[in-house]
């Protein structure tokens, strides 16, 4: 059996870098200007509790998400969607994502981004909740099921 540690051909360190490295500017930014942590789940979620004082900044945060790759491909940056999975294995997933984000009281961008940096114990443990859930998953998926 033959296990591939890297796939080189979607090997980017430095899109990745340069990714990790908005995503961190963005978080920081936030926190610095506003004071608020760059959770995703809870900023979608403070946007649907109407009515909210805060809502330009969660919509405009949300707006910039959804915008990025379509600037990206308008400034000639490939973007490749290859999901293999039907709708029904999508929205079961999104459905089981949602619960852990309620449970652990945040999701992967408030805890693994934010909460690591502040050096939140609640974070470590749901981030590394969050990445062994993955692995085994795919492990599973992969080699157990051989889906």
């Amino acid at each position: 059996m033959e296990i591939d540690l890297i796939d080189f051909d979607h090997f980017t360190p430095g899109l990745s870098l340069a990714g990790g490295l908005m995503i961190g500017g963005a978080a920081a930014g936030l926190i610095l200007f506003n004071g608020r942590i760059a959770g995703i789940s809870g900023i979608l979620g403070g946007l649907l509790k109407m009515p909210r004082k805060d809502t330009a900044w969660r919509a405009a945060f949300l707006i910039g998400l959804l915008a990025a790759p379509l600037i990206a491909a308008w400034s000639g940056v490939a973007v490749v969607l290859d999901v293999k999975a039907g709708w029904g294995e999508i929205l079961a997933a999104g459905f089981i994502v949602g619960l852990g984000t309620r449970y652990a009281g945040g999701c992967t961008s408030g805890h693994g981004v934010c909460g690591l940096a502040r050096g939140s114990l609640r974070s470590l443990v749901a981030t590394l909740t969050f990445m062994v859930t993955g692995f085994l998953t795919v492990f599973v998926r992969l080699h157990v099921i051989g889906a």
